[in-house]
Formats: C-alpha cells, structure tokens, sequence
C-alpha cells in the first residue's frame, strides 16, 4: 500500500488492488464474478455428473451459474424455489444437475434433502470466520447418516495474507466439526504457486480432510 492512501473503516486493499469490505457479503462475491477476481475458479471441472451421480450445487453468482452451463454445453431449465423468495435453481435437462442461485445460509435440507456425499471445496475457506460457526451447522444438517463429507481447506501464515481463502488449521477444524463428527486428514499437499508468491507467502499447504457423522449423532436432530 502506497503511503498517504487512507483506507475507510471496515474497509481493506484486496489483492487486486481494489475496496473490499473486510467481511465479504454476497454482493462482493457477485462483483469478483463481473470484474472476473476469480482465482479461485479453477479452469478444469470435478467429474461427479459424469461418474453417475446426481448433484446439486449453491451459488450466489447468477453469472457463475450461467457461465457454467454454457461451457459445459449443457440445455437447462430456469425456475424459482419454493419457499426461498428471490432465489432460483437452474436444472440440466437430463435432470442430474441442480445449481442453485442463492445465499448458502438461505439454503437447507428442507428444499433439496439431505446429501449421501458433499464436497466442500471453496466454500468454508471463503466463509467469514464470524459465520462458520452458522456454515458447519448448515452442512451437517445437509448430511445423511452414512454421508461422506470431504472438506477441502489450506494452511499458511494469516498474519502475511488476510484472505480469503482463509487459513483453516487441524485445531480449527476439529473446533468446528469435533463435537458431531469424525475428522480424518486423507491428504496434505504442497499447494505454493506464483499466485500465493505474489501474496507475500512462502508456504500454502492445501489439506483435504473427510468427515463423517459419528455413529451416536442422529442428523434428523441437528437443525441450523
């Protein structure tokens, strides 16, 4: 930051140079979709749809969802949700893939039932800290007994980079998820680009834990 620049209260230089609120709210993730601040948006796809399965998706960004469709090729539909006024889920025509357009904290089990597998990558690294409290209790009330949650999060030196994505270690984890699940770390790699670099960083490690339901947790008592 160049001396004399005043930063606004609640206010923060992002790593593009630009105002962002130190909190992100829905409308600054909307904006990085428009303004394409999207580093986070990896070029290659995660092949659940094609393996079989059934998915379902939340996004806050119409253009994200949008864009997603269109590179992928894929005819859907478009139509308003129940119970959820303003939001929107936007269907393949085969009928295997539903995004919805909304806020994640507005979504529940109530409007797409509970999930047998979630994978979790780049969500709770992006969720404000205050909130993820709120975002742990939303997912595990998303999870059917046998489900198999894998959590995707990176550890590095916060006092160098405020993020997002934030850095979530073990003790964090195991705060958030310990008292009604079962935490296992399956894979902790070296993940330090050029990007990360670029943030003052010199080590970015990216850990992908699965988690499961303890066996004395009934999902059906959890609520958010």
């Amino acid at each position: 930051m160049s001396a004399g620049v005043a930063i606004p209260e609640g206010k923060r230089l992002n790593k593009y140079g630009d105002l962002e609120n130190i909190e992100l709210t829905v409308e600054d993730w909307m904006t990085r979709w428009e303004k394409k601040h999207i580093g986070f948006h990896k070029g290659e796809i995660h092949e659940f749809a094609d393996q079989g399965h059934t998915v379902v998706g939340v996004e806050a960004s119409k253009m994200a969802i949008k864009e997603f469709f269109a590179e992928q090729n894929l005819s859907h539909t478009q139509e308003s949700v129940p119970g959820m006024p303003g939001s929107e889920v936007f269907k393949s025509s085969d009928g295997r893939i539903s995004l919805f357009n909304c806020n994640v904290f507005d979504f529940s089990s109530a409007i797409a039932g509970k999930f047998d597998g979630i994978w979790d990558r780049g969500s709770l690294v992006a969720i404000n800290p205050p909130d993820r409290k709120h975002y742990v209790k939303l997912m595990t009330t998303l999870m059917a007994k046998e489900c198999h949650y894998l959590l995707d999060t990176f550890t590095y030196d916060q006092d160098r980079c405020a993020g997002p994505p934030f850095s979530i270690p073990k003790l964090t984890i195991e705060d958030l998820y310990g008292q009604s699940c079962n935490i296992q770390l399956i894979e902790s790699s070296d993940a330090l680009t050029d990007r990360q670099r670029l943030w003052g960083l010199d080590s970015f490690i990216e850990q992908i834990y699965q988690i499961t339901l303890k066996t004395d947790t009934d999902p059906s008592a959890l609520t958010h």
